[in-house]
């Protein structure tokens, strides 16, 4: 992700500091427990100066693969309709009239691929920060405060009570600390994260269990991820 972030100084008025012991425990495992729940629901919200777009979804974390519907906010609805995606394609299929959660098994026809972009576009930018939010095994507590880290406060997402944590600096990218901040549960559970994105200005927020989470399937004609 670093190469398209920026810092995010955003809400929580009692940090920063140092992450404890606990803290840092639970931000080591909150990208595994999505991988462990195999997928979330999810809806990303896209900035853009010319409107956003929120996509209302399921991610498979075990797969890598996303699947939702794309509806416009604040501008024309032309960017509406279905898309999946993967760490390299996306498929969309326009729709004028975009229902408010995608069918559960994808439609057989009418759908367009394209290769994910990995720079210049805030929707694809968005669709490959969803897919990398989980991971096969839990990171590195140690070595978390060591590379910036930090705890911002305590506030309830959805009745959760959670509190915010920035991430540390990118392994290939020094100075990027805060760059991602996440709301985290007492469990290690992920509830919402936000990323500020170079080329707008409104972050990406990332929202988990906004609704019932709907295994994947693949679009119709495509090879199913292994």
């Amino acid at each position: 992700m670093a190469a398209f972030l920026i810092a995010d100084g955003g809400s929580g008025t009692e940090g920063p500091r140092s992450l404890t012991t606990d803290e840092a425990s639970r931000l080591a495992i909150t990208r595994f427990r999505n991988y462990q729940a195999q997928g979330r629901a999810v809806t990303i919200t896209v900035p853009g100066t010319a409107g956003g777009l929120t996509v209302t979804g399921s991610v498979d974390y075990r797969h890598k693969v996303g699947y939702g519907v794309v509806h416009g906010t604040g501008r024309d609805r032309s960017s509406d309709g279905l898309i999946q995606w993967t760490p390299i394609s996306v498929h969309v299929r326009p729709m004028t009239d975009a229902p408010a959660h995608a069918p559960a098994s994808p439609p057989r026809s009418g759908w367009y691929e394209r290769g994910l972009l990995a720079s210049g576009s805030a929707l694809d930018t968005s669709l490959s920060i969803a897919l990398g939010l989980g991971g096969d095994r839990p990171d590195n507590a140690e070595l978390l405060p060591q590379n910036g880290a930090a705890w911002w406060g305590r506030e309830q997402v959805d009745g959760h009570r959670v509190d915010v944590m920035t991430g540390p600096s990118s392994p290939d990218r020094s100075g990027t600390a805060g760059n991602v901040r996440y709301w985290i549960g007492s469990d290690g559970t992920m509830y919402r994260v936000r990323v500020s994105v170079a080329s707008q200005p409104e972050p990406v927020v990332i929202d988990f269990d906004t609704h019932t989470y709907v295994p994947v399937e693949p679009v119709p004609g495509t090879t199913p991820a292994r």
